[in-house]
């Protein structure tokens, strides 16, 4: 197919031809290149534009497809670990305060004479087990005091502090500490045989700040040694030691206990 360009340059041609006398047989020649060069500009033409329109639906396509795979190909949720035991376990211990190891100490930062936030109390005391056969350990922590409570005589704390089993690891506990009532604590982990360890702790004070006894609800971990899970002595105000614990005598004991 000819283009406007093309038959303009043939007209020129007969003028010119006309004009200066050339010959017929010179403007059929030349008259016949000049189409053959339009033909071959119009079809290499056409070939671009064919080209452009079949890739243009190609290039959308792909898109369409790396949207729907970035909406769609969400990755999956990882499934629960089945070999981490999800099995209860109790735990009682009594924690004793014999006053020798300078405990609790009373940082009253808030430099009022009651009680008020932001006082401080360190504190260690001696662990026993719930049957109050073995010395296990200590616990060692602090204590913030978060509000104190006239009408109830008692306060309010947050505690972070561990218990220390010996060779047998350690269990971290934080939460609210109440002088006045029991309360319950997370169990935030632990290390040895309680590595994984999580659940929750019941506190129950005895004698303030002399005597509390805890159960330990542990999840995450293997069972326990039985050498930690006596039949606990019921808590009350009067509970002792056994005279064999308190002397830390090698049968009052479990092995290289935290002192």
């Amino acid at each position: 197919m000819a283009t406007s360009t093309s038959l303009q340059s043939i007209s020129s041609l007969r003028l010119t031809d006309q004009r200066f006398g050339g010959s017929s047989s010179q403007t059929q020649k030349l008259l016949s290149s000049n189409l053959a060069y339009s033909q071959s500009f119009s079809s290499d033409h056409l070939k671009i534009s064919s080209t452009h329109r079949r890739s243009f639906p190609a290039t959308r396509s792909s898109k369409q497809v790396a949207t729907t795979a970035f909406f769609f190909n969400k990755p999956k949720a990882s499934a629960p670990d089945a070999s981490r035991p999800t099995k209860v376990q109790e735990l009682h211990v009594y924690e004793i305060n014999e006053k020798d190891r300078g405990s609790p100490a009373i940082l009253k930062l808030s430099q009022k004479p009651v009680n008020s936030l932001g006082d401080l109390v360190p504190f260690s005391n001696k662990v026993y087990s719930g049957d109050l056969q073995k010395r296990l350990g200590v616990t060692a922590g602090i204590c913030i005091l978060i509000q104190h409570k006239p009408e109830k005589k008692g306060d309010r704390y947050e505690a972070v502090f561990s218990f220390y089993f010996g060779d047998y690891g350690h269990i971290s506990v934080q939460g609210a500490y109440l002088t006045y009532e029991d309360t319950y604590l997370a169990v935030t982990g632990g290390s040895g045989i309680f590595e994984g360890v999580y659940g929750q702790v019941k506190l129950q004070q005895l004698v303030f700040p002399y005597k509390l006894f805890y159960t330990f609800y542990l999840k995450g971990i293997p069972d326990l040694p039985a050498e930690l899970l006596g039949t606990p002595v019921p808590p009350s105000p009067s509970v002792e030691p056994s005279p064999a614990a308190k002397a830390t005598e090698p049968h009052g004991t479990i092995p290289n206990f935290t002192d």
